[in-house]
């Protein structure tokens, strides 16, 4: 099992390069299953994730080439509709390739992870949308069954803006007949992607990145030509990492518009940040950090995926802040493994009060999750001795060689193999 160590480091200076989006990859690779063609999907980041979903493909019959930043996914010869539980378990976004075989194929058969709640999970959002466009749905021991001649379009209202579910109903309905609208929808950058991508293969979405979706069903798509956007959230950290060493960076390959809700709260730390006469972001701090009050919510607000980031960061600023998190129950994971290294942090339901301190001090911790693993290795940067970070396994599920970008900033961190 490997591990991360992380010593105090200096300011962290020189440029990085974000990677293409891991939110992104993941259903436009789901969404190659309705074409009938050969797709190429360019600036694919190096994860687990990435692997996960392209072993989940070949299992149907989806041959794939993977030539560095760069796969080929050709869909002629799907051979299979169910999924089996050993694949879909690794990850819950393999959820996704249940829309895109039930327009191709008019079935599909998922396992569910184990201890999966339907309820609890918006699980039961996507299976909504799956039988208001026709489809029968079984719910069997460990599995979920939809069956459908052929979808039919339908209006959609989404109890709440689910990126998952949106996305499953976006390609479910890509192939259905008629017209669809979904409303309440999610807005992220990731979901126009997607649209994006399924325009290009001959699909006809509007309105990606507002409230409402309308889709005009086709008889098919065809391959396609498509690059993924870079990752906001990769992104967002590497700026976090800068404000809290009081470092000079330039980040590359970002989109400035995808960052305004993480950009105006590290203004409000004291950080500075602009735009780059290349479109590059220069994240830049000189003076004291500020405590800052955070409180996630959809896309265009806060963002979940950088809740844990800036609890690092607020663990050290001057002041109190208060963190409240809307999106996740179990999103606060990573609290007890700060307070490990001295962070002042309590926590009433879905609130967090934070109040700042002078230093942290290095500690053995867990990688609770991925966000959580990212937080860990920003508060090693600047906590007093040595951080060793376990469980590293969930950092590597969204971070591209992140050992070896921030050593290029000038970070100690070294990654140990057992």
């Amino acid at each position: 099992m490997s591990r991360l160590i992380v010593e105090k480091s200096p300011p962290l200076r020189g440029r990085v390069r974000i990677s293409g989006s891991k939110n992104s990859v993941l259903p436009i690779i789901a969404a190659s299953l309705l074409s009938d063609g050969e797709c190429v999907i360019e600036d694919i980041p190096h994860l687990r994730d990435v692997e996960v979903i392209s072993d989940v493909l070949r299992y149907f019959g989806v041959e794939l080439d993977n030539q560095g930043e760069i796969i080929k996914v050709n869909t002629r010869n799907i051979n299979s509709y169910e999924a089996p539980y050993d694949l879909i378990k690794k990850m819950r976004a393999s959820f996704l390739i249940m829309g895109p075989l039930l327009a191709r194929l008019g079935r599909a058969k998922i396992s569910l992870p184990g201890g999966c709640a339907i309820g609890t999970r918006p699980i039961d959002l996507h299976l909504k949308g799956f039988s208001a466009l026709g489809a029968d749905i079984t719910l069997g021991h460990g599995y979920i069954e939809a069956k459908a001649d052929k979808l039919q379009g339908a209006d959609i209202y989404l109890d709440f803006p689910s990126v998952g579910a949106t996305e499953n109903i976006m390609m479910a309905a890509c192939l259905a007949e008629g017209s669809t609208t979904i409303e309440n929808v999610a807005k992220e950058p990731e979901i126009v992607d997607l649209a994006n991508f399924l325009n290009s293969m001959g699909a006809n979405v509007r309105g990606a990145g507002t409230d409402t979706i309308k889709i005009e069903g086709v008889r098919q798509l065809n391959g396609a030509v498509h690059c993924i956007i870079p990752d906001r959230i990769e992104a967002g950290t590497y700026m976090v990492a800068a404000a809290i060493t009081g470092g000079d960076i330039i980040i590359e390959n970002v989109l400035e518009d995808h960052l305004k809700p993480i950009i105006a709260k590290l203004r409000e730390t004291g950080t500075d940040i602009e735009e780059t006469e290349d479109g590059n972001i220069k994240v830049s701090r000189r003076g004291a950090l500020k405590s800052v009050d955070i409180k996630t919510l959809p896309y265009p607000g806060f963002p979940t995926d950088m809740q844990a980031q800036m609890m690092a960061l607020m663990a050290v600023a001057e002041g109190t802040s208060v963190i409240i998190e809307t999106i996740f129950e179990n999103r606060f994971m990573h609290v007890s493994e700060l307070k490990r290294m001295g962070s002042r942090i309590k926590i009433e339901g879905r609130t967090a009060v934070v109040q700042g301190i002078p230093k942290l001090t290095g500690s053995q911790v867990n990688a609770t999750d991925l966000r959580a693993g990212a937080a860990m290795v920003i508060a090693g940067l600047v906590a007093d001795g040595c951080t060793e970070i376990n469980d590293i396994y969930h950092i590597d599920r969204g971070y591209v060689n992140i050992e070896n970008k921030l050593q290029k900033l000038g970070a100690k961190i070294y990654r140990i193999v057992e």
